[in-house]
């Protein structure tokens, strides 16, 4: 018998018994504990927990007014997910700063049908991709002030109103507070990184590739965790080779029109085709974590 997979996320201000009454309700309504995670940030007082759980059949009806009526009798921020099944659409929203090709050219891909899924939103710190979004008649909503610092909050209230199941951070030059990881934890924050990882993290990946010298070059599609570099999130990577003596101008142009676009649509299709998945902070392929 096939079973639904549910991911529960809570997070809120830390006190004794936040996690009893959530792993009570669930265990005692039948179901089978696949995954938990826990994290207390004492010098934030903040309490955070992910709970993976399976049942024999659906649950909806009876899960999530549980989990609602738990929130707010104990002060938490509790969501409950599970991986859309067809007919049901994947919901993506997707987050920008300043460059337009990758989620250009995710939007192209799922008008061309290579990614089943829809973009619901597009939102920004910066308003530079919204004619993107205008050119693909998906809403716009710009989350940052005038010097790009992103309104975090906001930014999770705009996924929960368009009922967001993944969050693509393309090319989006902001790090998500802890927080807001934890809200959508559970592989369903994806982002385009400009470099290899984990050889070359940060802001300036090409010159910190180039002052290696460097002749392959490449970006990484991978998970957000709520703690960074917790583990290996690498959904896929592409590269591409230049020749000796190539300018870094030219090599950031090919990587920010070619190589990018492409690395974040692979990622993206990947996981909303099921092929990978999110386990204890590794990518598992799907077909290998149904035989565990």
């Amino acid at each position: 018998m096939a079973t639904v997979q549910y991911v529960i996320t809570a997070v809120g201000p830390d006190h004794r018994g936040l996690a009893d009454p959530i792993i009570h309700y669930v265990t005692g309504a039948g179901a089978n504990i696949a995954e938990i995670q826990m994290y207390d940030r004492d010098e934030a007082s903040q309490f955070a927990m992910l709970l993976r759980i399976e049942f024999d059949t659906a649950a909806e009806e009876t899960l999530n007014p549980a989990m609602a009526e738990i929130g707010r009798l104990k002060g938490l921020s509790i969501r409950v997910w599970s991986t859309p099944q067809p007919p049901r659409r994947p919901r993506l929203a997707v987050c920008t700063t300043y460059r337009p090709e990758p989620a250009l050219a995710l939007l192209r891909a799922i008008r061309d049908k290579q990614i089943d899924a829809d973009v619901v939103v597009m939102m920004g710190n910066r308003p530079h991709c919204r004619s993107v979004a205008e050119q693909f008649q998906v809403p716009w909503e710009l989350i940052g002030d005038p010097r790009g610092v992103a309104d975090d909050q906001r930014m999770i209230r705009l996924c929960d109103q368009h009922e967001v199941d993944y969050l693509i951070l393309a090319r989006y030059m902001r790090i998500l507070p802890p927080e807001s990881c934890w809200k959508y934890a559970g592989g369903r924050i994806l982002n385009l990184h400009h470099g290899l990882l984990p050889s070359f993290p940060g802001m300036r990946p090409y010159h910190a590739a180039f002052a290696s010298h460097m002749l392959t070059y490449g970006a990484t599609c991978h998970f957000i965790v709520p703690e960074l570099d917790a583990g290996n999130q690498i959904i896929y990577q592409s590269t591409f080779t230049v020749p000796p003596g190539l300018k870094l101008d030219e090599i950031i142009r090919r990587g920010e029109q070619d190589n990018e676009p492409h690395c974040l649509v692979e990622g993206v299709r990947r996981v909303i085709s099921g092929e990978v998945q999110l386990h204890f902070h590794r990518v598992v392929a799907k077909i290998a974590q149904q035989q565990r």
